[in-house]
């Protein structure tokens, strides 16, 4: 194998789930050193390829090498892995409960004789796997629950790196991370490419693709619609090149006239808060709520919809009292909440698309305990227009669809309730770059109909994009807001970061110690 031969080749690779193709003659060469991008919406076959390079499914047909070795068409996963194919989930496979120590070496313990784990060649090993990724000082004792967010990450890539990869697969590693984490990941994907590595990008962040992307491929409906290097795109050409139609504004452009108060905030206390919380939404206006996770945004909009318990202060809906504690009382005076884990807070996973939207609003479409279903088919239908929904029939199940048409079916749900107060919590979450303008465009219609929206987001630029004011919340406590013609990513993270380390933001990251070449 020359050093300008493909890391992995595929050839034709083709999988079908029954009528359904997710993958159709797909070809694809990694090159040695190379940050490739993988692109795509949600559903255009990104988790099927991931998938077949690791050995979680088989193919149906075609080639696949790895260092210019055929691998069988029905690879396992430990076989991918001997292979020198690694992963780093959006959801990390540490296990939590174990130490540093025992995840880095999970399956690879070294041995006496006897069976008996050779305890320093172990610890040996895990330091060298810490050393390639800047954490030598890393204590390996304690168990890896115990670590923030971003340090899981860099032991999930030690690990990986441990298993001497050869390509290293990140799939949607930023999703948790705050702006700073994220950007000293990106940071290490670059060194990890520096070192020779090759690496398999996969992202819903376009500005990732184009900071850290060799080249980008984009699927289409499961097909390889183009294979080019990331500086002949630029952020429309490849949001066109994975939607397949021009997507003119990502973000809604003109600005509507705001109006009076729609939801006023009044000295709320919210457990663990430092200070009573004070916030005001207009009728029409797209307030974002930002800060490091951590800070309290969430705490916030669950304060407000009455699911977290309060000391003291009230909520009022156009000059109306919401009593405090009761989401029931909550929506029913018009305010409707889109929690950040759709999955676990927000759909019920075992109805079906038009169960999921008619949930909230089963009054409007009964007649006194009797469901009507002609009339529930019709309140469906008007909740979901203008959405650009992509379903197969109402009647199939909400786990049929993709991240960002779940997404959709909470909004319709609460549009069907003729909310006046929608609170977003992460709303576009692993949600792919199309699904996300018909979101933005979906708020902002909401907005120009005069209701107040509350947004918390981790992405500045989608709160830069969409709101009209944006309110900073650090350590559990509102400590300044920016109008929209005057923020700017700077100044958010000024406000978002502890006043120590304040005038540290515009220095450069720390130097990571270098990745090593195996």
């Amino acid at each position: 194998m020359s050093s300008d031969d493909p890391v992995v080749r595929l050839r034709g690779v083709t999988k079908a789930y029954g009528p359904v193709t997710a993958l159709e003659d797909v070809d694809l060469d990694l090159l040695p050193g190379e940050v490739h991008c993988l692109a795509g919406e949600n559903g255009a076959g990104k988790s099927t390829l991931i998938k077949v390079l690791t050995g979680a499914v088989a193919r149906d047909r075609g080639e696949y090498q790895v260092a210019g070795r055929a691998l069988g068409s029905r690879p396992s996963p430990v076989e991918t892995r001997d292979a020198g194919i690694g992963v780093v989930y959006q959801e990390l496979s540490l296990l939590p409960d174990l130490s540093v120590l025992d995840n880095l070496t999970m399956g690879r313990f070294p041995r006496r004789l006897f069976g008996i784990v050779d305890r320093g060649a172990q610890r040996r090993a895990a330091q060298d796997h810490l050393d390639r990724v800047g954490l030598g000082d890393l204590d390996l004792t304690q168990p890896v629950r115990a670590l923030p967010t971003a340090t899981r990450q860099l032991v999930e890539i030690a690990r990986v790196l441990g298993t001497e990869a050869k390509l290293v697969i990140f799939d949607e590693p930023t999703t948790a991370l705050s702006e700073r984490e994220a950007a000293a990941l990106l940071d290490r994907v670059g060194a990890l490419r520096d070192a020779g590595h090759t690496v398999l990008y996969v992202t819903h962040r376009l500005e990732e693709m184009f900071e850290v992307g060799d080249r980008v491929t984009v699927l289409r409906d499961g097909r390889v619609v183009a294979t080019r290097p990331v500086a002949e795109y630029d952020h429309d050409s490849l949001i066109q090149a994975m939607v397949g139609r021009p997507v003119q504004n990502l973000y809604p452009g003109v600005r509507h006239e705001i109006g009076p108060p729609r939801l006023e905030v009044r000295g709320l206390r919210i457990a663990g808060f430092a200070a009573p919380v004070d916030l005001t939404v207009g009728r029409g206006e797209i307030v974002g709520l930002a800060g490091l996770l951590g800070a309290g945004r969430s705490e916030i909009v669950r304060a407000v919809f009455g699911a977290d318990p309060v000391q003291g202060g009230q909520v009022k809906v156009d000059g109306v009292r919401v009593p405090a504690g009761s989401p029931r009382a909550a929506a029913r005076h018009g305010v409707a909440l889109v929690t950040e884990d759709r999955k676990e807070s927000g759909l019920l996973l075992q109805l079906s698309i038009e169960a999921n939207v008619s949930i909230a609003s089963l009054g409007q479409v009964s007649s006194g305990s009797v469901l009507r279903g002609s009339r529930e088919r019709r309140h469906v239908e008007q909740a979901v227009g203008g959405l650009r929904l992509k379903y197969g029939s109402f009647g199939d199940p909400v786990t049929s669809l993709s991240g960002g048409n779940q997404q959709k079916v909470l909004l319709a749900r609460w549009l069907a309730t003729g909310a006046k107060v929608l609170l977003l919590d992460e709303p576009t979450k692993g949600v792919d770059v199309g699904a996300k303008a018909d979101i933005y465009q979906a708020i902002a219609e909401m907005a120009r109909n005069g209701l107040a929206v509350l947004v918390v987001s981790s992405y500045l630029p989608e709160l830069l994009g969409l709101c009209d004011r944006i309110v900073v919340v650090r350590e559990r406590e509102i400590v300044g807001e920016l109008p929209a013609a005057e923020a700017t990513e700077e100044k958010i993270l000024r406000l978002t970061s502890p006043p120590t380390s304040a005038a540290d933001l515009s220095a450069p990251m720390p130097a990571q110690a270098p990745l090593e070449s195996r």
